[in-house]
């Protein structure tokens, strides 16, 4: 399988085919994924609450997302993958904005960077990043890393004027040089008038059906993730209660002595062996 770039997705769009995106932390996640044929792989700042066990993404370091993203790219080569900028990587100026997402590609072959929000600070930064030949995908709606101001993880754009902002928004975006846009937690209606009005893939988390593709956190569709579940979640399976139970029975059997059999779980020497290891025993 080849790994798409952006020309595909874009192809992807004009022909109506849905763009299928996860996303993943690890070697093993991102190796099944790729079997699976995702599309796209977000190495997301959400690994904080998910991998790190934070109570949000804010603690989240350059570290953590250059180390996550070289172990998503072992395990996925041949997938698109997207390296999340993390809180306070690029907010503070143009240059430490273009270092970070250099970093992503650099040290951890990454396609494509993304960073959330799109005031006019923000959008210098897309601008920035994309002039220096770096992909760019956008992020607005439910933005975690401005949490504080928007207050919590709560739907966007619920009222026609919230709506029209991140209309515009968008189409800021996109002017500023940003290859596609992820849109989270807006009623289906925003999702629709935004991706209908753009000439760059709209990716959906929580955004209704009409976006050009989907993203899910991974640990949440396959109920991996059990501190909180989002309204647009949808659980394929639930590996967190199917992993419980064998880590019960694992335990179980340790304490009780049925594991492991020696006859089953262990290693043998030979009978002659086992006689001559006695002797020394016996010096």
């Amino acid at each position: 399988m080849a790994k798409k770039t952006i020309l595909d997705f874009q192809s992807m769009v004009s022909k109506g085919e849905k763009i299928v995106y996860l996303t993943a932390y690890d070697y093993l996640t991102a190796k099944m994924q790729e079997k699976a044929g995702v599309d796209m792989i977000l190495v997301g700042d959400s690994l904080g609450m998910v991998s790190l066990g934070y109570d949000t993404t804010l603690p989240v370091t350059m570290a953590d997302m250059i180390r996550h993203c070289q172990a998503v790219r072992r395990g996925a080569p041949q997938t698109f993958i997207i390296g999340d900028m993390p809180y306070m990587s690029y907010q503070a100026a143009d240059v430490a904005a273009i270092e970070n997402a250099g970093r992503f590609i650099k040290e951890a072959a990454a396609d494509c960077v993304k960073l959330e929000g799109g005031g006019p600070r923000i959008l210098n930064r897309i601008r920035a990043i994309s002039e220096a030949g770096i992909l760019v995908m956008g992020h607005i709606g439910l933005t975690p890393q401005f949490m504080g101001q928007i207050g919590g993880y709560k739907a966007q754009g619920k009222t026609a004027q919230a709506a029209m902002s991140l209309i515009r928004q968008a189409k800021l975006i996109e002017e500023a040089g940003a290859c596609s846009i992820l849109v989270e937690g807006v009623p289906t209606a925003v999702g629709k008038a935004i991706a209908d009005r753009a000439a760059i893939p709209i990716l959906g988390i929580g955004a209704g059906s009409f976006t050009h593709g989907q993203l899910l956190i991974y640990a949440d569709m396959v109920g991996l993730y059990d501190n909180f579940t989002p309204k647009f979640v949808k659980k394929y399976a639930k590996v967190g209660e199917i992993l419980t139970t064998a880590f019960q029975e694992y335990t179980l059997e340790v304490r009780a002595g049925k594991f492991p059999v020696d006859t089953e779980h262990t290693y043998t020497m030979e009978a002659q062996e086992i006689a001559e290891l006695d002797k020394l025993l016996a010096q």
